[in-house]
């Protein structure tokens, strides 16, 4: 019998959360999601519990509320990165989550780089 969509998905991100959890050293989590319509980003403590810094589409600063492009992902990608740095936090590791590491994923992590986040 065939899998449906969503358990190949939760089974793919929990599968990657997972495999970087052990690999993480103590490193705070970045975690990503996209919806059909928003995409959002949050860099969070596991130990604590807490976010520390959160970006989304959906806030109406950034400029790209009701847009899902990879020009959306990438100005979400650039604001965590600088809330990032502002809350001290300077090394993380991606947590795609189920989703494929390419497109507005990719373009999220690229620019998170360039802002001066390392993972």
């Amino acid at each position: 019998m065939a899998n449906s969509k969503r358990v190949l998905f939760q089974r793919r991100r929990l599968r990657v959360r997972n495999k970087l959890k052990r690999a993480a050293h103590g490193r705070l989590r970045m975690s990503v999601h996209r919806s059909s319509k928003n995409i959002s980003v949050q860099v969070i403590d596991d130990v604590q519990g807490r976010t520390l810094a959160a970006a989304s589409s959906v806030e109406p600063a950034l400029g790209v509320v009701g847009k899902n492009n990879v020009e959306a992902a990438a100005k979400v990608g650039a604001a965590i990165a600088e809330r990032a740095k502002a809350a001290g936090i300077e090394e993380v590791y991606l947590d795609r989550g189920g989703f494929l590491f390419h497109g507005k994923i990719k373009a999220l992590a690229d620019a998170a780089r360039e802002g001066g986040l390392k993972f």
